[in-house]
């Protein structure tokens, strides 16, 4: 579904700008993991078209396997209580693993997970993210690629929802408030 959706107050990034900076993500994840196996750790239901498009583009064989948390509830601000919805498939010991978010922006999230995969004893943990909200930054989080930086307010599209709705745009906007007050 296009992004010139009547409930997009404004449209932050386009599917050609995803496509392109996918591409160019998938790159130098190639080049950084061009002597080891990695399992790409996908974060439902959000990432689904990421990691669909990520996979694709990698020139390394890689495994998938997917995990669902959740801190939002239908809200939408984090409750920064993180509860596992959908466990791994995979034993991780000794694998390195890349999770493929499609939004950070408390970060609280994301650090409980890396701190959950490392402790299962994965061998690495990296991360990849299409969106990053610098100013809603609670806690340090590092994280190797980041797909673009956006401003601090409620995103829909591209796999990101409100109340399950516009997942399926094609890319990236701003949820008009009316929508969701």
């Amino acid at each position: 579904m296009q992004l010139n959706h009547p409930d997009i107050q404004e449209v932050l990034v386009t599917a050609d700008q995803i496509q392109e900076r996918v591409a160019e993500l998938a790159t130098e994840i190639s080049e950084f993991y061009k002597d080891k196996e990695v399992l790409l750790l996908g974060i439902l239901k959000g990432a689904v078209p990421f990691m669909a498009d990520i996979s694709r583009a990698l020139s390394i064989p890689v495994l998938q396997d997917w995990m669902a948390v959740s801190s939002y509830g239908s809200g939408t601000v984090s409750s920064g209580v993180v509860r596992i919805l959908k466990d791994l498939d995979a034993d991780i010991k000794d694998r390195h693993v890349l999770i493929v978010e499609d939004i950070i922006d408390s970060g609280l999230t994301l650090s409980w997970l890396t701190s959950n995969l490392k402790a299962r004893g994965a061998a690495s943990v990296e991360i990849v993210t299409l969106l990053r909200k610098p100013e809603a930054a609670k806690v340090r989080i590092a994280v190797r690629w980041v797909g673009f930086d956006i401003p601090n307010a409620f995103v829909v599209g591209y796999g990101l929802d409100y109340n399950e709705h516009y997942r399926s745009l094609d890319g990236v906007g701003i949820l008009s408030p009316s929508v969701y007050e």
